[in-house]
């Protein structure tokens, strides 16, 4: 069939049945009604929602991170010849404590 032949019938038809300008009993009462029943949006419940959301990849990001700088800490005190971690400590804070004038 030719589009032009389809197009011509489909708005013959469209115009032989014009619209109708009734509208249901009690249309407006029904929309105003759906439009009240449904509850506000409450913003505190989606921030709440999208943060607990959040917090899972927190705290995965955080223990991944953690094992990470534990492993390192401990590569590096067995790559130091075995020196103990407090005992590096106690140094850094002895040197830092002295006198400029030694440094030099």
């Amino acid at each position: 069939m030719n589009l032009e032949q389809l197009q011509t019938k489909l708005v013959a038809a469209a115009r032989s049945h014009p619209p109708d300008d009734h509208v249901p009993y009690a249309f407006e009462k029904r929309i105003l009604a759906r439009l009240a029943a449904q509850p506000a949006t409450d913003v505190a419940a989606l921030w709440a929602r999208a943060l607990w959301r959040a917090a899972v990849p927190c705290v995965a990001v955080t223990v991944l991170l953690a094992i990470l700088s534990f492993t390192l800490a401990a590569s590096e005190t067995a790559s130091a010849g075995g020196d103990n971690i407090s005992q590096q400590f106690e140094q850094a804070l002895l040197v830092s404590g002295e006198p400029l004038e030694e440094i030099q």
